[in-house]
C-alpha cells in the first residue's frame, strides 16, 4: 500500500507569520527572502522592497519525515519552498503541486483555490494536508469528491505545527493503514 501524501503549506504551519512581529517563537530561526521586483518588461523599473522574514523551526523537517509519509509542497511557493524551506528544516527536494492558473483564484462556492488541485494531484490515494486556510466547504468538498481518506488539518498560523499536530497526522497515517 502507497504511503499517505502530505501536503504541507509554508505560511502559517511552518512559518507562524502571524505571530507577534517582534517575538520570534521559541525554537524558530529567521531568514530573509528576497522578494521578487514589481514589473515585468524591461521598461518598467523594478520596486524593491524589504526581504520577507520567515520564522522556521529545525525539528520540523525530522519530525516531518518521521510520520511515514510522501511530503509534498501544496504552497504558493511551490518550487522556491525546495530553495528556501527546505534546506533549513533538512527536508530533501520534494514535490509541488503546480497551482498553475488556479493560484489565488477565488471560487463563488468558497473552496479554497488549493482544494481542486490537490484532489486531483493525490488522485485516489489518501492525503493529510495541513494549512491555516481550510473551511468547512473544503472539507465537505473532499469528502464528496475524494474516494480515499483526507485529513484536512487546520494550524494556527500564530503558533505553526506543535506536538499536538504531529500526533494527529501520525494517528491519520496509522489509520490510513501506513504506519
Amino acid at each position: 500500500m502507497a504511503r499517505p501524501l502530505l501536503f504541507l503549506d509554508v505560511d502559517g504551519p511552518l512559518n507562524p507569520y502571524a505571530a507577534q512581529p517582534e517575538r520570534r517563537p521559541a525554537g524558530y530561526t529567521t531568514i530573509r527572502v528576497p522578494r521578487d521586483g514589481i514589473g515585468t518588461d524591461s521598461a518598467t523599473p523594478r520596486i524593491h522592497s524589504k526581504p520577507l522574514r520567515v520564522w522556521l523551526n529545525a525539528g520540523h523537517g525530522p519530525a516531518l519525515l518521521a510520520l511515514g509519509y510522501e511530503l509534498c509542497w501544496a504552497t504558493t511557493w511551490m518550487g522556491d519552498a525546495n530553495r528556501w524551506i527546505g534546506p533549513v528544516l533538512g527536508l530533501p527536494t520534494l514535490p509541488f503541486v503546480d497551482f498553475g492558473d488556479a493560484l489565488f483564484r477565488e471560487r463563488p462556492d468558497g473552496v479554497h483555490w488549493k482544494t481542486e488541485a490537490l484532489i486531483a494531484y493525490a488522485e485516489d490515494r489518501a492525503f493529510a494536508w495541513v494549512d491555516d486556510e481550510q473551511s468547512e466547504a473544503d472539507h465537505t468538498y473532499v469528502g464528496a469528491r475524494h474516494p480515499a481518506p483526507a485529513l484536512l488539518h487546520h494550524v494556527n498560523p500564530r503558533i505553526g505545527l506543535r506536538d499536538d499536530d504531529f500526533t494527529a497526522l501520525a494517528a491519520f497515517a496509522a489509520s490510513a493503514g501506513t504506519a
